[in-house]
């Protein structure tokens, strides 16, 4: 059977753009290390998921299924590779989830052979998106994402129901699908697990809200807890980190990817949504909890800890970062994976002392213009020798 024309140039692109190095930028704060390339985009998507390379079914050389956006990953260490649950967004809108790994972090990050076969509840998702994997301590890894189902009660062709769905492995292949998240709230989006047990009990972060988009009376990061994973009923949910008026969480906020354990507590990557004149403005933020309390919050530094940058704020849905994955190595090397405007993925690189630092040192939010200025005057006072 004969190929189409372009498929020895197609593949001979393909290789060479997937193994582009990617370098640091020039400029950093100290904190975070960001990279030149986004590590994931559209154009990373494999070409056989793309193209129809037989010549008799596709003479013309078209492109079958177009690929929109690769966003929004989690993240993991596994058989020493950095590996990402990608976000895959399809030119018809639907996401699903594909796995891509690379030998060092921040570059040559390859898909596997075929997405993930998702399993599907009685009632299937329409759309699904925006998973965290956690590492548990049971020995499963748990995949928990969002899943979207049309809102029957309601005509409005729009009008959507969120749930948190849950998934598990042992070997990133082969998943099982679990109950969907059972809760009181009236919508669930941004749930993430725990990686230890708490009192014998799994630990969920949560995110609730009356409604798809309108928070309502919810909001704010939850905290509950689930006796049995395959009937998971949450319970004593109550919120442990809230929306403040006039911060950069004013909105909304939520958690990204399980909480890394550290000597002094659980470093926490957040996301928080405030409105501006152009429209929501996501950022990324971070706080710290108790290692043995794992619902009070110790130390939480004021403003952003991660925020748009011009280029970064283009895209299906402008001036938006949004991580939910995370990687720590064993020398304390701390890879952020993060999604910018909702198109394409990045990494910037920390480690756990700098994020320690940044998180104990920081002044915290006075919540005022002028707790704002009292903080640089203190600042600028201890900086006086040295100037």
């Amino acid at each position: 059977m004969n190929r189409i024309p372009q498929y020895d140039n197609l593949m001979k692109e393909h290789r060479e753009f997937l193994q582009i190095p990617n370098k640091p930028t020039k400029h950093t704060n100290g904190i975070v290390q960001r990279y030149q390339n986004p590590v994931v985009t559209a154009a990373h998507a494999p070409l056989h998921w793309r193209y129809d390379f037989h010549a008799e079914t596709n003479p013309l050389g078209l492109e079958r299924i177009g690929i929109n956006a690769t966003f929004n990953p989690g993240a993991i260490k596994w058989n020493g590779n950095y590996v990402l649950a990608v976000r895959v967004e399809g030119n018809d809108r639907k996401s699903f989830f594909a796995l891509a790994e690379s030998p060092n972090g921040v570059d040559n990050f390859k898909f596997l052979d075929k997405p993930i076969e998702l399993p599907q509840t009685e009632e299937p998702d329409t759309n699904v998106y925006d998973m965290r994997l956690t590492q548990h301590e049971d020995g499963w890894i748990y995949g928990i994402f969002c899943t979207e189902r049309k809102d029957k009660s309601n005509p409005d062709t729009s009008a959507a129901i969120a749930n948190a769905g849950i998934v598990r492995t042992k070997d990133l292949l082969n998943w099982e699908r679990l109950p969907d998240l059972i809760s009181n709230s009236g919508q669930q989006r941004n749930v993430v697990m725990h990686p230890e047990f708490v009192n014998g009990k799994y630990a969920l972060y949560t995110r609730p809200q009356d409604g798809f988009i309108e928070v309502g009376k919810g909001g704010g990061i939850g905290l509950g807890y689930i006796t049995d994973i395959e009937n998971p009923v949450l319970e004593d949910e109550k919120i442990i980190n809230h929306k403040v008026y006039h911060t950069v969480y004013e909105l909304k906020n939520g958690l990204g990817p399980a909480p890394i354990k550290t000597e002094e507590g659980w470093l926490h990557l957040a996301h928080g949504v405030r409105n501006t004149a152009g429209g929501l403005r996501y950022t990324l933020y971070l706080f710290m909890t108790d290692l043995e309390d794992i619902s009070k919050v110790i130390a939480q530094p004021a403003g952003y800890f991660m925020a748009p940058n011009y280029e970064e704020t283009v895209g299906d849905v402008p001036n938006v970062l949004f991580g939910n994955g995370w990687i720590k190595d064993e020398d304390g090397k701390v890879f952020i994976y993060y999604a910018s405007s909702d198109t394409r993925s990045h990494v910037a690189v920390s480690s756990v002392e700098k994020l320690l630092d940044y998180v104990k040192n920081t002044p915290e939010d006075g919540l005022t213009s002028r707790a704002s200025v009292d903080a640089i005057v203190n600042l600028v006072d201890n900086n006086k020798k040295f100037y």
